[in-house]
């Protein structure tokens, strides 16, 4: 059956489905969820293969997310999509991290009816109500939404009908369950695309209903989008105690796995002692220092102790069993190699592992100046120069 509406985009992997696609979806209403259906794409998988199973869809309505790594590959679709699209060609709507950050004459919005910044939910169910239940035209639709771009912003997600059913079996059995059990993020760091962005808590008890109901379905790997799941850290430990008593009850088996995003400084006792009792492999935790230098961190806007956090993944290294990714960044503003290095060599000692293990590992970014940033905007200011891209200028 055709679907009136396609919701798309190009995975960085193919074990990493969309979370965003599955809540635009979900958040239809009656009358449209129905009218939609999801295809997704992976970043690797030839070109061929995207045009042709989007030209077989037919869709009237094509919405694409773009985020960082796919958005030349979505510039290089669409572009080849519209040689063979002819004369009736779907309505195309953007989204996603990038779109929201983009200056307004960036060459990707050229090849788009509407572009929705923010987060999308009820923008999306508005334009799609708009073009196929109003009958509004395409032209007028698209004016409408390219001048109230960014109006929308933050949904109230208290509203939001959480999208977890649209998992599949196969994606539950063989593929990173992404969830979140907040949004936004307490900090400011001036690389993030999540600076100012206030945090938002989904109700606790019905979140903790669906993560049951996924691992009676048969997930495993589950990877939480939380910015700052440690935030609040009676929250978080209630969290990590459903997931320990679940592993008791189902959740088992060898691709039982929670992955956790923690700022260094959050860490309290009691949230140790929790992860402490994760059997080996069953708990991930990427630990965002980013720098070990004050003076750099109060650049970024980010706060800084860094002996306390040099302690802290000392104490996770050696007291418990998680698998630890501490995050570092090279080329932050006013940090030189000499700093770095330093950093890199205090962080290799606080995890430096024994013969034979390989629980813990120091992720090595390269920064990148994200559009809608902060740093983005500051750019000049704090003596970068940004290469000019055919993507972003």
């Amino acid at each position: 059956m055709r679907a009136d509406i396609i919701l798309s985009t190009i995975n960085a992997k193919w074990i990493h489905p969309s979370l965003a696609l599955r809540l635009l979806k979900a958040n239809l209403g009656a009358g449209l969820e129905e009218r939609c259906r999801i295809i997704e794409f992976a970043l690797r998988q030839p070109l061929r293969e995207k045009i042709d199973a989007l030209l077989s869809a037919r869709p009237r309505i094509l919405g694409l997310s773009v985020s960082i790594w796919n958005h030349g590959a979505t510039i290089e679709l669409l572009t080849a999509l519209r040689k063979e699209w002819g004369p009736s060609r779907p309505f195309v709507a953007l989204g996603g991290p990038e779109i929201t950050g983009l200056p307004a004459g960036a060459p990707i919005f050229d090849l788009a009816d509407a572009c929705i910044r923010g987060e999308g939910e009820s923008a999306f169910r508005e334009l799609c109500n708009a073009l196929l239940q109003d009958g509004a035209s395409a032209s007028a639709v698209g004016k409408i939404f390219d001048e109230r771009a960014g109006v929308h912003g933050r949904e109230d997600i208290a509203t939001i009908k959480n999208a977890y059913a649209f998992y599949d079996d196969e994606d539950l059995r063989k593929k990173f369950v992404y969830v979140e059990s907040s949004r936004g993020c307490h900090n400011s760091c001036a690389f993030c695309q999540s600076a100012g962005d206030k945090l938002r808590e989904f109700p606790l008890d019905a979140f903790l209903q669906e993560m049951r109901t996924l691992i009676a379905r048969g997930a495993r790997a589950f990877k939480f989008l939380d910015r700052s799941f440690n935030y609040n850290s009676e929250r978080a430990i209630t969290i990590m105690e459903f997931f320990l008593e679940e592993h008791r009850r189902e959740w088992n088996g060898p691709r039982a796995c929670v992955h956790f995003e923690m700022h260094p400084l959050l860490f309290t006792p009691g949230m140790i002692r929790t992860i402490a009792r994760f059997p080996p492999g069953t708990l991930r935790l990427e630990v965002g220092i980013q720098t070990l230098n004050k003076k750099v961190a109060a650049l970024i806007c980010r706060a800084s102790n860094p002996a306390r956090e040099i302690e802290v993944l000392r104490v996770l290294r050696w007291e418990t069993s998680a698998i630890i990714h501490a995050d570092l960044i090279a080329g932050l503003p006013g940090e030189g190699i000499e700093s770095f290095a330093k950093g890199f060599d205090m962080l290799w000692e606080a995890l430096a592992p024994q013969a034979g293990e390989g629980r813990a590992e120091i992720q090595l970014g390269i920064l990148k100046a994200l559009p809608g940033t902060p740093l983005w905007r500051r750019i000049e200011a704090l003596g970068f120069g940004i290469a000019q891209s055919r993507h972003t200028r």
